[in-house]
């Protein structure tokens, strides 16, 4: 499936209602480059299902912030896939709701139901491809 999103407000509109339709346990990959919109897309989805006051700074440095039966993953720092048990991927792939940025490193690790989001340019937005 294809989406054109042009403009924050549309990508945030997608991303509430995608939210709606998870339930744990389920893995996100999101694809893309920097700047394209992974964290704001965890950001609304993970505000949808826990408050919109719900605070959601990106993980880029502590690698992981939990939300209730929510984990969500930024891997963009890490270089070996062996730091990944360390970061409590496998539990959280077992039982949460896992929202994982740069997810390349964890290809071993994800489950074969994983759906993947893929964000690129396009026009003067993005296009998001799901699989």
């Amino acid at each position: 499936m294809e989406k054109i999103l042009n403009n924050i407000d549309e990508t945030r509109t997608w991303a509430t209602g995608f939210a709606k339709t998870l339930h744990a346990p389920i893995t996100v990959a999101l694809h893309g480059d920097l700047g394209m919109g992974k964290s704001e897309i965890a950001r609304k989805i993970i505000q949808t299902l826990r408050g919109d006051n719900t605070v959601v700074p990106s993980p880029t440095f502590t690698l992981v912030q939990n939300y209730d039966g929510i984990s969500h993953f930024d891997l963009y720092r890490i270089i070996d896939e062996s730091e990944l048990t360390e970061t409590g991927l496998m539990h959280a792939i077992e039982n949460d709701i896992t929202l994982i940025e740069w997810p390349e490193i964890a290809k071993n690790y994800l489950p074969k139901n994983t759906i993947h989001i893929f964000i690129e340019e396009y026009e003067q937005g993005r296009k998001i491809t799901i699989k």
